[in-house]
Formats: C-alpha cells, structure tokens, sequence
C-alpha cells in the first residue's frame, strides 16, 4: 500500500433503518481506517429524494453513537470536503455529467418511460442476451448519439424530460483487482448505460458515488458484496475522468440462520431476533421493529457479533474489545463466501460480556427493572444478588426471574415441586431445620452449609429430601443459584420467616 493517507467511507441512504449489514459494513470500514491510522468519513447518500424517510438521518447518527464507531469528517462533524450530504452538493455532479458528454463518455437520451418499456419487451420476445438500455439497442433509440446536435439542442430548450447516459463500451474485457476476490473480469456486452443524471436534476448513485469519493480522496472502497456489479460501471468512470481509482474490496453477504438469501427483517419477525441496531418505528405506517439497543444487548456484544461476520482473526480468541479488533483486522482476513447469521450465538456473545462486567454495574442496570416493580433494594444488595445469578443469564433483563426470591417471599409454591419433593417426613424435618437456622451465630454461606449438613449426617436423612424441601421453602421453587449463597443474601431473619411461612401453607400434607 503506498504511504498516502488511508481515507475510507460509510455512506448511507436516508431510506429507513440501519441494517446490521449496513453497520457491518460501517465497522470493517472504521477498523481498517483505525488500523492505518486514517480518517473515517459519514456522507449520506440522499440523491433518490423519493425514497427519503423522515428521521432515518438521526437514526443512523444514533445508532452509531450507541455502537461506539467514531467518524472524523461527515454531516454531523463537518471536514475540509464538506458538505457531506449529497443532495447539497448538486451542482456539482452535473458539471461532471457534462464533462463526460464533452469526452463522448455519456449521452443525452429522450426516451419515454413508455418507449423504455418497450424498448425491453422487445429485446425479451427475441432473447436477447441483453435486454436493457445497452451498446446493443442504443441506436434504436432517442438519444444524441442518433440525433442530430440540432435536435438535441431543441429539444434540451423546449424543456423535454432527458437522462444522461453512461457509454458503455462495445465488447470491452473490463479487468480490476478486489482486495477480497482478487482479479475479477467482465464483458462490457453484458452491461447497460446505466443513467448517470436523471430528469429531475440529481445525480444517480453511481455518478454522485465516484465524483465524491474522487473529490473526498477515498483511498479504498469497502462495501458489501451487493455492489460489485456496479464495478465495472465504476472503474469505467474513473478512467474516463482520467482519475486514478481507489482500492476496492467488497464483502460477503450477510446470511439468513436458515435457507438461502441474505438475511432481511423478515428473518428477524419470523425467528424472533433484531436485525436494526435500534428499536425504529415506521413513520409511515406506525410499524415497531426491534432492536439490538431495545432486547438488551451491550454496544461491545453487538460489535463482536458483526465483526466476526465474514472476517476471522485466524486464532481461537472469540471475544474482541474494540482496540483490539482495531489491532487484529485486515481486509486479508475477510473472507468470500457469505456468512450465516446465528441467533444464539449473538445471545452468547452478549453472555460473555455479561458475565464479564462487575457486579456493581450490572446492578445499576437492574436497579431499573427493580424499581419498575416497586422493589427499593440497596445497590450493595443487588450487587451480591447479580453475582451469584449472573451465569445463568443472558440479559439483565432475564435477572428478576433468576433472583426473584431474593427480594419477595415466595407467596405460593410450584405446584409440581411440592408433588416431587414435599414428602411425609418434610414438615418435621424442616420444624428441626428451622430451628437449627435460628442457633447459628456466623450466617455465611460456608458456616451454614457446614452445619446444616453435618445435622443430616447426624440424622441420617437423605441429603436429596432435605435439600429440595428446604429450596423450596425458601425460593417457591426448585431453581436458583447455591441455596446456602441464597440463605446469606437474604439472612437468617428472613430466611427462617420463610420456613415458617411454607410450613403454614404446606403443613403435613404430603406432594
């Protein structure tokens, strides 16, 4: 690579939600540009003005604010090449459509939407290798390539709807390099002149997206897998502007879990996962979608999750803070072939960063859930409650029912565990249990379990009976963490309320 600056780009449509594709594509572009130590720039895509969607700008700001994916330059930053929104730079674009039209790379076309449509009818009914608006039907149709400059000038003054055309060249070998799928080669016959500057005075995709990265000074290129027919078309323009081109690379699809096809919203509805980063709703019709922010995952999760979606660090290690994605990444290590997306492992990626975080801030995220439900538990309590159920769960959101019984008294008890595990012997053995609990001075964990099961040896009873008639007393249920962990959470006061509380509403009655 030479030693000029590396400069890559992020540039969505304003069209509606951010797929986790899309942000996909987003963190492969900033880690790269981090691991070069380049710049990073946002430039919204917004030149098909009727596919804009109210508030899908703030959307995508937000989403990579939660995701902790930093821009230098872009619409909410600024830079030397602003402005960064397409739709402001206008002017611009067709100054370059004309260049082409001077160069004889582009041409103004007249046809009507109803002589397009035709134009394709005809060209099926033959068979024809190429049925679009291509080097093999252009002269058939009204554009300044058949008419004369005369008519064309006529035309352009009485105010005639017009596109401007790329000239696609006959029967061309279109050959260029991918950093990902190495050299790849085309026939020009098999490709359209694509518009390049449409009626309504904008730009298409594919005009707006080579001036600006030209005049941006994209070094490299790095975009889903989606564009690479658009490449031939690319690489066309930047020769016919006389511009050197920069590096491509484009990545593998995004998979369903299940079937063929790249993943979509309606995986996301039918498999009961996020595929936005943010909960988004539908300004047009209402319609709530999901997300990774809303189902409780941590940003950190949800990074680890996309980065290892096409891209392999070549090692065991799964789990990936951000400086060290940053450190790891290379385009070398992305591979070709589409990756399918998990649902359950994303689940355990946001386990492991569970797992990982203290105690004390977990138990500031809980704290929300608890005073929803009107509980007041001090922060140093919840803290020793999330320590010891923290294992069990994926979610914070899955704490209250893993750790309920820590701060309500079970109230009933399931109806399946008193069948199993309320025995004849159970309410005698707790009344001597109780008892027990209430002479032990030191309440640890360790202490009380010593104790208590020094008693049952003593007694010889069954450690399974005891045990399981005991848990259930005291959580309602045969779940939970260590019960002797349990007992000293919630102390000895409490703890012996219980067994009298269960024996109350148990009695003598056998399961």
């Amino acid at each position: 690579m030479n030693t000029k600056e590396v400069r890559v780009r992020f540039a969505p449509s304003p069209t509606g939600p951010l797929h986790i594709g899309g942000v996909r594509t987003a963190l492969y572009n900033y880690l790269f540009a981090r691991n070069h130590g380049g710049k990073f720039i946002l430039r919204i895509e917004d030149t098909d003005q009727n596919r804009f969607v109210p508030g899908a700008e703030d959307y995508i700001l937000e989403s990579f604010e939660w995701c902790g994916i930093e821009f230098d330059e872009g619409i909410h930053k600024g830079g030397p090449y602003a402005p960064y929104r397409q739709s402001e730079r206008k002017e611009i674009y067709r100054e370059y459509a004309e260049k082409l039209i001077e160069t004889g790379d582009a041409y103004y076309a007249f046809d009507t939407p109803e002589e397009l449509d035709a134009l394709r009818k005809k060209l099926e009914s033959e068979k024809a290798v190429n049925t679009s608006y291509s080097s093999l039907s252009r002269k058939e149709m009204k554009n300044s390539l058949i008419l004369t400059k005369e008519e064309v000038q006529s035309k352009i003054e009485s105010g005639d709807d017009y596109v401007i055309r790329f000239k696609m060249p006959e029967n061309e070998e279109i050959k260029f390099q991918d950093i990902i799928r190495g050299e790849v080669i085309v026939n020009s016959s098999t490709l359209d002149d694509k518009v390049l500057f449409k009626s309504d005075g904008m730009p298409t995709y594919h005009l707006a997206n080579i001036v600006d990265d030209h005049l941006m000074e994209i070094t490299h290129v790095i975009r889903g897998e989606e564009w690479l027919p658009s490449l031939p078309l690319h690489v066309l323009l930047y020769k016919a502007f006389g511009w050197k081109s920069p590096q491509f690379a484009h990545m593998p699809l995004t998979l369903k879990p299940d079937g063929k096809g790249k993943l979509s919203k309606r995986d996301g509805d039918r498999l009961g996962f996020p595929v936005f980063p943010l909960e988004w709703k539908n300004p047009q019709t209402g319609e709530v979608s999901s997300g990774y922010r809303e189902s409780g995952y941590f940003p950190e999760a949800f990074i680890n999750i996309l980065a290892f979606l096409g891209w392999n660090p070549g090692t065991e290690q799964e789990i990936f803070s951000m400086k060290e994605l940053i450190e790891a990444f290379s385009l070398e290590r992305v591979g070709k072939a589409g990756s399918r997306f998990d649902p359950e492992k994303a689940k355990w990626y946001n386990h492991q960063y569970l797992i990982r975080k203290r105690d004390k801030e977990l138990a500031r995220l809980y704290q929300l859930i608890l005073k929803e439900k009107g509980i007041d538990a001090s922060d140093d309590y919840v803290a020793k409650v999330v320590g010891l159920i923290k294992e069990r769960a994926n979610f914070v959101k899955d704490f209250w029912d893993q750790s309920s019984f820590f701060f309500v008294a079970p109230g009933s008890y399931d109806a399946k565990a008193v069948k199993k595990r309320w025995k004849a012997q159970s309410y005698d053995q707790m009344q001597e249990l109780k008892q027990i609990l209430e002479s032990i001075a030191e309440f640890n964990s360790e202490n009380i379990e010593k104790i208590i099961k020094d008693w049952i040896e003593k007694k010889e009873y069954s450690i399974g009976a005891v045990m399981n008639a005991f848990r259930l007393l005291i959580v309602g249920a045969t779940i939970g963490p260590h019960l002797f962990d349990i007992l000293a959470v919630i102390g000895k006061e409490e703890s012996v309320q219980r067994i009298k509380n269960g024996l109350g509403i148990l009695g003598r009655k056998m399961g």
